[in-house]
């Protein structure tokens, strides 16, 4: 098992790793709206959900993978209004690439921010 770090991604809020590599997968944590420097980014559900991708694509680098290898995606929302916006961004994260995906709504996430997403990805490209 070997632990991903980055400094292109905000540091882990408490005692977990940004990713880990075990076996040929990267399992991220999951990456919440903020900036690598911790800064909430505060806009609308596009902006912080493009956030979580940018700090994705930063995490799954620094393992030495990409979106482009993502088996599975787990999204978390504070609310499912906001569902039809997310699927937007996220398909243009993901482009023709569609991994096995589940979203939920949850009551609260860390930051009080609207949308966290872990990813499972094959390691290397």
């Amino acid at each position: 098992m070997n632990y991903v770090a980055t400094d292109k991604a905000p540091e882990a809020f408490g005692p977990y790793a940004q990713a880990v590599n075990v076996n040929g997968f990267i399992y991220t944590s999951g990456q919440i709206p903020v900036t690598p420097d911790g800064l909430v980014v505060e806009g609308t559900i596009e902006e912080q959900t493009n956030q979580v991708f940018e700090n994705l694509k930063a995490v799954l680098e620094a393992a030495g993978t990409s979106l482009n290898r993502v088996v599975k995606a787990t999204v978390f929302l504070s609310d499912m209004d906001n569902f039809v916006a997310v699927n937007d961004v996220y398909a243009q994260h993901f482009g023709t690439h569609t991994p096995a995906r589940s979203c939920v709504e949850v009551s609260r996430l860390p930051k009080d921010v609207s949308i966290e997403i872990e990813v499972i990805a094959l390691s290397g490209e």
